[in-house]
């Protein structure tokens, strides 16, 4: 798993970014990759996490297995 800290969330909308801690570029989360969607709520910038990613079909990488430390 990577490590990363949460650069911002947007809630409302179900989404956010991951500052990865190598300091390579943000990686886009989406709520349904937090263990329970309603997490996003309780996300803050700052939180440590830990992350898996996966390239989607359109060929971006995004986070998936969000997991606060």
């Amino acid at each position: 798993m990577l490590r990363g800290k949460v650069k911002k969330v947007i809630a409302d909308r179900g989404f956010g970014f991951i500052r990865p801690a190598d300091n390579g570029p943000d990686v886009f989360f989406h709520c349904t990759a937090l263990p329970v969607k309603s997490d996003i709520d309780t996300l803050e910038e700052g939180v440590a996490v830990d992350y898996e990613t996966e390239q989607t079909n359109d060929g971006k990488i995004r986070a998936s297995r969000v997991c606060p430390v």
